[in-house]
């Protein structure tokens, strides 16, 4: 698979100068890149590394000098992260799945199978699974009964897909996600220590032994259009309402969506973020890496949350929030450094102590 600088530049809407025929194989740092390799070097820090590497041609910042660079063909890009998702697009094959299906794919006769879907070995599709035009499942892939796959949908090794779920078109996800568990949700016969303490704030009361009692989950997942799920991911479904994702929002590996949650569009949900459940978190909303969400709260529009963040309470649309419990960032900043300050504030009274007891004569 190769591209020339034409076919590149006119993928990205950039303009491109030099010999344009020149054809590139892959994309590569600009020290280690070699003749057929595309070197991506966007900022003017990365010259001298385009120096040091073979590469004929490159991406580059606006107005680069890119002959003094000793390149044959530029392309050149004003927003480097942009120009990067089209340049790894155009480049990345994806897993290799063999056209059709697969011998050792087990497949129920009243799963419906879509025009040009490629399933891999050793996948199981459920009693009257649907499955979109020209999905691609790779190997150890189980689909349960009525789950409905969208078209063009990619999902990698071992993904899990529980029953009724319902997911758009081209979605993607990562190796090992589980979509469609049962919500962890459980009750005793009588108020716990837990619903006492979060009453009191930490009074449990006379405690009495008693045994958990599950709450089945009724409901399902459903996942809008563009949505990409990461490894070891897991979405539960809903007690009784459905658990939903909505268009085009990006959940990175290792996250936990609970029971009821229904998150908006356009979301990024990063690294070992955990959501309890039946909360509603906004469109666009940002949630860095260890976030955590209680349960039954509602996250605004636009809302950016630091990392490690912890979101007790309602959070209304455009904050920026960070800390435990979360805060206005500026508002975080400033108590962070006035915990700082506490060991000198504390020498500072000891010492106005001292001065005081010796003025009074009470040293």
């Amino acid at each position: 698979m190769s591209f020339t600088i034409a076919e590149i530049a006119a993928s990205l809407g950039a303009d491109a100068v030099g010999d344009t025929s020149i054809a590139i194989s892959r994309a590569a740092e600009p020290a280690s890149a070699g003749p057929d390799d595309l070197a991506l070097a966007m900022s003017p820090a990365y010259g001298e590394h385009v120096r040091a590497g073979q590469a004929r041609a490159a991406v580059l910042w606006p107005g680069a000098d890119w002959q003094d660079l000793g390149l044959e063909a530029a392309v050149f890009v004003p927003r480097a992260r942009v120009a990067m998702a089209g340049i790894t697009t155009a480049l990345d094959a994806g897993p290799e799945i063999a056209e059709g299906i697969h011998p050792s794919a087990v497949i129920d006769a009243t799963a419906q199978i879509g025009a040009g879907a490629a399933i891999g070995p050793f996948v199981h599709i459920g009693a009257r699974a649907t499955i979109g035009a020209n999905a691609r499942i790779a190997s150890h892939v189980s689909v349960a009964e009525d789950a409905q796959i969208g078209a063009e949908a990619l999902l990698c090794q071992g993904v899990r897909i529980g029953a009724r779920c319902v997911i758009g078109a081209r979605f993607i996800a990562q190796p090992g996600a589980v979509i469609g568990g049962d919500g962890f949700s459980f009750v005793t016969p009588e108020e716990s220590g837990v619903e006492r303490s979060r009453k009191t704030l930490g009074d449990q009361g006379d405690i009495k032994p008693q045994s958990w009692t599950r709450i089945h989950s009724l409901g399902a997942v459903r996942i809008g259009d563009d949505v990409e799920v990461g490894a070891n991911a897991c979405i539960d479904r809903g007690t009784i309402a459905d658990t939903v994702i909505g268009h085009r929002t990006k959940l990175d590996n290792l996250v936990h969506i609970g029971h009821n949650n229904q998150i908006g569009e356009d979301c990024l949900i990063c690294g070992q973020v955990g959501m309890a459940g039946s909360s509603r978190i906004g469109n666009r909303v940002v949630m860095a890496g260890q976030c955590g969400v209680n349960d039954n709260i509602t996250v605004g529009d636009d809302v950016v949350a630091g990392g490690a963040s912890k979101i007790f309470t309602n959070v209304p649309s455009g904050r920026v929030i960070l800390g435990y419990p979360a805060v206005k960032m500026d508002s975080h900043v400033e108590s962070y450094k006035a915990i700082r300050r506490l060991p000198r504030i504390a020498a500072q009274v000891a010492e106005l102590r001292k001065t005081v007891a010796k003025l009074t004569g009470n040293a």
